[in-house]
């Protein structure tokens, strides 16, 4: 009998901190609100609170979508965690959102494939589905607290990044869901952004930390200014040929919310009307790897959100290079 693997629900957390353009950059002594406005669209951002941490975040946005399936902690078959901004190094942060939540049954693990990861993570949940008889509910869950990372000298990236979650129930039903994701990656730029201090490459030693100072997200090296134009439409029509599919047959596009002129430009490229994407880092600010998850479900707190039978595309990229695209059919 066919398994179809569906997105049941969607959740997202914010912290209640909301930071300013203007407050951070009194903590960088330096003002780049009206260039991050204009060219980047972020105008404020979530932080989380002194007591919280990764894993806290998955949990509130994890419960949400929980809440929306109708579907007990107690029922997931298979917890997915995707952060590069971990609660450790070891062990994963997955075990300890299946602890908080009260996950007791579910098997767990991490993804870390940067700001691709959530997407990577919402593949690997719906292959399970499809492949495993005995698995009914899957939580594809991401996490954000890059704000811990934050560099205030560094003025490329301590204005962009942000703390946030998100997640989805999967589960199995009668139409299908899942069409097909594509997954890519540029490893040639491993060492051109990334948290470089504090694992087995360059470990928190008296010297290196005097060296390099406490782990800490940086920019080492540019990206080429072509790699989206280049890039995101094979990885995305790549997704879309499992399913027969074409830019036009896509109803919402779901993309990595780093810069919202990025996001202009590709619709425009690929010849789509605006309307069928949608954004959140101007108020929420970069999440990374859960950015998307958190756009789906901000559209539907909008009423802008997919309806049965449409067809919805999430696009990300991040570090590494990596990048994943996955096509869905909207069946709720």
């Amino acid at each position: 009998m066919t398994r179809n693997a569906q997105i049941l629900s969607t959740g997202s957390y914010v912290p209640e901190r909301v930071v300013t353009n203007a407050e951070v950059d009194a903590l960088m002594g330096e003002s780049t609100n009206d260039w991050l406005i204009e060219n980047v669209g972020i105008r404020q951002r979530r932080w989380m609170s002194a007591e919280q941490t990764t894993s806290d975040l998955v949990v509130e946005a994890s419960k949400k979508a929980l809440d929306k399936a109708g579907v007990a902690a107690s029922d997931l078959d298979l917890l997915i965690v995707s952060t590069d901004t971990p609660d450790y190094l070891s062990p994963s942060t997955s075990v300890v959102v299946q602890y908080k939540l009260g996950a007791d049954k579910a098997g767990c693990y991490d993804v870390n494939s940067a700001c691709a990861g959530w997407v990577t993570a919402l593949d690997q949940g719906a292959r399970y589905l499809l492949t495993e008889p005995t698995m009914k509910y899957v939580l594809a869950a991401g996490g954000y607290g890059m704000s811990r990372f934050l560099d205030f000298s560094d003025k490329k990236t301590a204005n962009l990044f942000a703390d946030g979650a998100g997640a989805v129930v999967l589960g199995v039903g009668g139409e299908p869901g899942f069409i097909g994701s594509n997954l890519l990656a540029v490893g040639a730029f491993h060492d051109a952004l990334g948290i470089y201090t504090g694992g087995a490459f360059r470990p928190c030693t008296p010297q290196n930390l005097a060296e390099f100072g406490a782990p800490k997200v940086q920019f080492v090296k540019k990206f080429p200014k072509t790699f989206n134009t280049e890039y995101w439409p094979k990885l995305m029509q790549g997704a879309l040929d499992k399913g027969g599919l074409t830019f036009d047959d896509v109803d919402h596009y779901f993309f990595t919310q780093l810069n919202l002129r990025t996001i202009e430009y590709m619709m425009a490229l690929l010849k789509q009307p605006i309307e069928k994407t949608h954004w959140i880092m101007d108020k929420w600010g970069y999440t990374g790897s859960p950015c998307v998850a958190m756009t789906l479900d901000d559209a539907i707190d909008q009423g802008k959100g997919p309806k049965p039978g449409e067809v919805i595309l999430f696009c990300a990229s991040g570090g590494g290079i990596s990048m994943a695209a996955s096509a869905w059919k909207w069946t709720k």
